[in-house]
């Protein structure tokens, strides 16, 4: 009985609130090649939703769903590794992967070319702009990656080297006007 009353609150809960939890998580949290504020509630939510034959009955439903995304946050910066963004990396990280996808020496790079980089790396598809940054900046293995999201080692490849394929299409033109 409480399973089912809590189901349909929780379920009721969600169907209403989400744009406010996603509003909670992104102001709390910023969104990570890890985790985004729509990942962490659905990690949330099946949580809820999996234990709710657990729970005595819930009176106080926002209470309950806020006070699991507040401990469920807390324990993502706790445990996940520092997150850099593409920007703020090194300049020997981008000069590397500027010599991976213009396929020459990783010191000769004009501004202009790195600037290029960063912002075709920026209008990636969210997939492949998170794969790039998460093992070529972050330096994440692909096997931590899988640990984290769930997604085989195989899609996370070959996402990656399609990324790489299309940032190589998009820059060749502009390494030869530049050169």
């Amino acid at each position: 009985m409480n399973q089912s009353k809590n189901s349909d609150k929780l379920n009721t809960f969600f169907n209403e609130e989400y744009a406010s939890l996603k509003s909670y998580v992104r102001s709390n949290l910023k969104a990570s090649v890890h985790r985004d504020a729509e990942d962490l509630i659905q990690d949330v939510a099946l949580k809820l939703f999996t234990s709710a034959d657990r729970y005595s009955p819930i009176n106080n439903v926002a209470g309950f769903v806020y006070r699991a995304l507040r401990n469920k946050i807390i324990d993502v910066m706790r445990s996940k590794k520092k997150n850099l963004e593409y920007y703020s990396q090194n300049e020997s990280k981008l000069n590397e992967f500027a010599a991976l996808i213009y396929e020459a020496p990783s010191n000769i790079y004009p501004e202009q070319i790195k600037e290029a980089l960063k912002k075709a790396i920026i209008d990636l598809k969210p997939n492949y702009k998170d794969i790039i940054i998460a093992v070529d900046f972050e330096g994440y293995t692909y096997k931590e990656i899988e640990q984290e999201t769930g997604i085989p080692i195989g899609t996370l490849m070959s996402r990656r080297h399609r990324a790489i394929s299309l940032l190589y299409k998009n820059l060749k033109s502009k390494q030869e006007l530049i050169s």
